[in-house]
């Protein structure tokens, strides 16, 4: 579990890829980290970080540096198979029970890639805005909503469901600490919804009954002839 609020920004400085299975076998990567920086002071083998929103698992590390393997699925799911050496990554390590919860609950796990529409410059700020590639991802996201960009809790400023896109707008403190302010139009992001939507859609959906595709509601037809009940005794 992780809050979305970005604690470092890592540089990649390895890539392996794996060549068994035409490589399709996987990444391992590397990742420096600024001197004097804290994130890994606490660090052990099998931790968990948020490489960009995607909850990986450390499998060594110095001081400085941290190695992960990135997985197949992970790699067709995320974006993490566009990284280059020298390229820039947000992290955040997974979350303590005592840690202030500044951001939003965020689990590490990608939804979705979603392409940058538009960088609109506003006042000293910037508006992103989005386009999923899995357009069914667009029924969590609402206005003044949470979601995850690249592991960053922001807030949603505007959607619109019929041309598939929504926006974000991104403060000047955060531009100096994640990497989304250095992304154009065409780059791509990490996206993690609001878990808590998805449990909310999954509790209506068993109390409506709407299961197995078919479109049997039983508790609003318990609710509807209770009420024609009613009517039916009031009148008699």
């Amino acid at each position: 579990m992780f809050t979305g609020i970005v604690e470092e920004i890592g540089v990649v400085s390895r890539l392996v890829v794996d060549d068994s299975n035409g490589g399709g076998g996987g990444t391992s990567a590397t990742f420096t980290i600024p001197q004097g920086s804290p994130l890994l002071n606490d660090c052990h083998e099998g931790d968990s970080i948020a490489i960009n929103g995607c909850c990986l698992t450390v499998t060594s590390f110095t001081p400085t540096s941290f190695t992960v393997g990135i997985a197949p699925e992970t790699l067709r799911i995320t974006n993490l198979g566009t990284l280059k050496e020298a390229g820039h990554v947000n992290l955040e390590r997974a979350v303590r029970a005592d840690t202030r919860m500044g951001g939003h609950f965020v689990q590490g796990h990608v939804d979705t890639v979603a392409d940058i529409l538009s960088v609109t410059p506003d006042g000293n700020a910037l508006t992103f805005r989005f386009q999923p590639r899995n357009r069914a991802m667009l029924r969590y996201i609402v206005f003044k909503g949470f979601i995850s960009i690249d592991g960053t809790s922001l807030t949603v400023t505007k959607v619109d469901d019929v041309e598939g896109w929504w926006e974000i707008m991104l403060i000047a403190y955060s531009q100096e600490r994640v990497i989304l302010a250095q992304k154009t139009k065409g780059d791509t992001v990490n996206v993690e919804v609001d878990m808590m939507a998805k449990y909310a859609e999954k509790s209506l959906a068993g109390l409506l009954g709407a299961e197995s595709g078919t479109a049997s509601i039983p508790l609003l037809e318990k609710m509807v002839r209770r009420i024609m009940a009613q009517e039916q005794g009031a009148t008699s």
